[in-house]
């Protein structure tokens, strides 16, 4: 329920200019969910949402940039190539790297991340939704592509 409704904020915030939490409760409750202003607000902090100046002008809940992570050599010496198909990110890895870098992932301090899951080349990150994956997957390709 809880990762369901959070997941149905970052949606509700990526497709409205929401500037107060009261026209969030009510996006919410046109979805079908009912939630009080106390857990509305522990939402908000969990997600890490702040208010941005729009382009039109007006300050929106929008979510919160991490900082670029340092990418270790051993994960970027081991990735081939990352992709993501619904709400799963499929990292391809060089022969018998994949269990190095999934350590790599596991570190990470990634709360859309259920779960990782290795093999000798391949590495299985589900996500908790599909914009997290496709979030996560650019945000690895950025990482993996600097230095």
């Amino acid at each position: 329920m809880k990762r369901h409704r959070q997941n149905k904020i970052i949606e509700i915030i990526g497709r409205y200019e929401i500037t107060t939490q009261d026209a969030l409760k009510k996006r919410l409750e046109d979805e079908g969910i009912v939630v009080t202003q106390a857990t509305l607000s522990r939402d908000i902090n969990e997600l890490d949402l702040r208010k941005e100046l729009s382009p039109s002008g007006v300050y929106v809940y929008v979510r919160v940039q991490r900082p670029a992570v340092q990418c270790p050599p051993i994960f970027r010496d081991s990735v081939a190539a990352i992709d993501y198909a619904l709400n799963t990110v499929v990292i391809k890895c060089h022969t018998g790297m994949a269990q190095a870098a999934c350590a790599v992932l596991d570190k990470m301090d990634c709360s859309e991340i259920v779960g990782t899951i290795a093999g000798d080349d391949t590495i299985f990150a589900l996500m908790r939704s599909e914009a997290a994956a496709c979030e996560f997957a650019d945000g690895l390709k950025a990482m993996i592509s600097k230095d």
